[in-house]
């Protein structure tokens, strides 16, 4: 691994080679085609970054969740296939459609917007997204028929061109996600009746990619697993043949030696048992460290690992690393691939009760981004 720059305190390593080879092998594993997504700047690691390492990898279309993340990979000259499908309440679909970004449509009003978008030479397109079970966006099954009749419509008269029909798992056990299945081929067949053939039908994000191979349909939608991370709690990456794509390191800030007793950061969470070296490590909750990982979470420093000491505080935390030899400016890697020996997102998921999506997702602005290949 390269040696932090001069001058960098943070910085969090995108290795773009990873989600090129994570892509592939989704590609493999479903054989059909994926599309990449890049929501929450790409769950963290550059959304313009991961959306061309993705399409290296042969991703054939992106994802995103607001229309304005759409148009930021559009300025960054990306002309693939995007589909965004989460819409404010009574916003305009016009720069979407004029720049030829699909719309995911989960109700009558956003119809009604998507074909108000269209020109006479561009109708706008659009995935029809169906409720089949998570509760959140998607047409209702009771409007399935009179909104899908009336996109129908619309599409004869040139205003909307219906690409797809998608909708989401729960991702709860297999029998209720293939309950989801079973739902959705039900609001496909309505479709059908209604002389609505899309082109790709997508149900399956990572988890159910893999672990339910008659939703892959005709595409996946990878985001976790996009970035080398597992959507399993009892399959690790490298058991899927995935590799993380985001390293986050820091330089040691500041090394001091302290007697016995010694309180360390706010409320005085931990005290030293006995004279010992603290090593601070300027990362906090402002750059996405969670604070309920304190006293929990653990970093790789000079070959050990050793446990955040005390609580995290806005911009920092210390780390007691006892009589091992620690020096300002040395690499602290506070998760990255495991197989290299160092934490990994879940483990600082698990010091922190929640996901590695939330991991990765979180890490702030202040924080570098810097691209590598391997």
């Amino acid at each position: 691994m390269s040696a932090m720059p001069d001058g960098t305190a943070r910085e969090a390593l995108i290795d773009v080679g990873a989600i090129a080879a994570n892509t592939r092998r989704f590609a493999r594993v479903t054989e059909t085609e994926v599309l990449a997504v890049v929501k929450a700047d790409a769950y963290g690691h550059g959304a313009v970054r991961a959306a061309r390492a993705a399409i290296d990898g042969g991703a054939t279309r992106l994802g995103t969740a607001d229309i304005n993340e759409a148009l930021e990979l559009r300025r960054a000259g990306i002309m693939a296939p995007i589909l965004s499908w989460l819409h404010a309440p009574g916003a305009s679909f016009a720069e979407a459609a004029a720049a030829h970004v699909a719309l995911g449509i989960s109700s009558m009003d956003q119809l009604q917007a998507a074909a108000a978008a269209a020109t006479a030479d561009r109708p706008t397109r659009i995935h029809l997204k169906l409720e089949t079970g998570l509760s959140r966006n998607g047409i209702a099954p009771e409007d399935w028929n009179h909104v899908v009749a009336e996109a129908a419509r619309w599409e004869r008269l040139g205003k909307v061109a219906i690409e797809g029909i998608f909708s989401h798992v729960s991702n709860t056990s297999i029998a209720d996600d293939q309950q989801a299945l079973d739902r959705f081929n039900e609001g496909v067949a309505i479709a059908a009746s209604l002389g609505v053939h899309p082109e790709i039908r997508h149900l399956a994000a990572t988890s159910a990619a893999l672990a339910l191979p008659a939703a892959r349909l005709d595409a996946v939608r990878i985001g976790v697993g996009l970035y080398g991370l597992s959507p399993f709690d009892d399959r690790t990456s490298a058991e899927l043949g995935l590799r993380p794509a985001m390293t986050l390191r820091a330089a040691v800030a500041n090394v001091r030696r302290v007697p016995a007793g010694t309180g360390l950061s706010y409320g005085y969470t931990h005290r030293t048992t006995r004279e010992t070296t603290l090593a601070l490590v300027p990362l906090g909750y402002a750059d996405g460290i969670p604070r309920s990982s304190s006293n929990r979470g653990t970093v790789a420093i000079a070959g050990k690992t050793f446990t955040v000491s005390g609580r995290v505080a806005m911009d920092q935390f210390i780390v007691d690393v006892g009589d091992h030899p620690v020096s300002t400016g040395d690499e602290v890697i506070v998760f990255g691939d495991p197989t290299l020996g160092v934490p990994s997102a879940e483990d600082w998921a698990e010091a922190s009760d929640t996901i590695n999506y939330e991991i990765v997702t979180r890490i702030g602005p202040r924080v570098t981004r810097r691209s590598v290949s391997s």
